[in-house]
């Protein structure tokens, strides 16, 4: 039994949509690296969608390019990764709250327009397998309903 099915068996689905408070339960990220503000979508162990509402006050906007702000492609496949861990998190349980996931993968990276302040990033993550604690999800991310990056990776969540 995979633990979206145990928590489904346990009579505790996950909502379909939390907020900012419950990411920053879940996850250890904080300002200025906390890259989701909410999630929506939220299926067990198996997909959710991270919203990240992208603000002219990023402070990597400072750099990267004052005069043609644009959000880092890396940064945008880490949303994709917290949106991933906060799931996985979501769906194991009180006891991995908190606890540090690493990546260890990053295939296919692909980036198709920039993004910039008032985008807001609908953050897709469907898991491709799991394996003990080594996830494997496939992300897309989108803004107004167009892909803009797209990347397959895997991490490790250490508990």
């Amino acid at each position: 039994m995979t633990p979206a099915t145990d928590a489904a068996a346990e009579g505790h689905p996950l909502p379909e949509s939390i907020d900012i408070l419950k990411i920053m339960q879940s996850i250890p990220h904080r300002y200025p690296f906390l890259l989701i503000d909410k999630m929506v979508e939220i299926h067990a162990g198996q997909s959710a969608i991270g919203i990240k509402n992208v603000t002219v006050n990023e402070p990597f906007f400072q750099g990267h390019f004052p005069s043609h702000p644009v959000m880092p492609g890396v940064l945008i496949v880490e949303a994709m990764a917290q949106t991933a861990a906060t799931l996985v998190v979501m769906t194991l349980g009180k006891a991995f709250e908190g606890k540090l996931v690493y990546f260890m993968t990053i295939e296919n990276a692909k980036f198709r327009r920039p993004v910039g302040p008032g985008d807001q990033l609908r953050i897709h993550v469907d898991k491709e397998r799991s394996r003990a604690n080594v996830w494997k999800f496939k992300g897309v991310a989108r803004v107004d309903g167009v892909a803009v990056a797209e990347a397959t990776f895997s991490a490790m969540i250490m508990g």
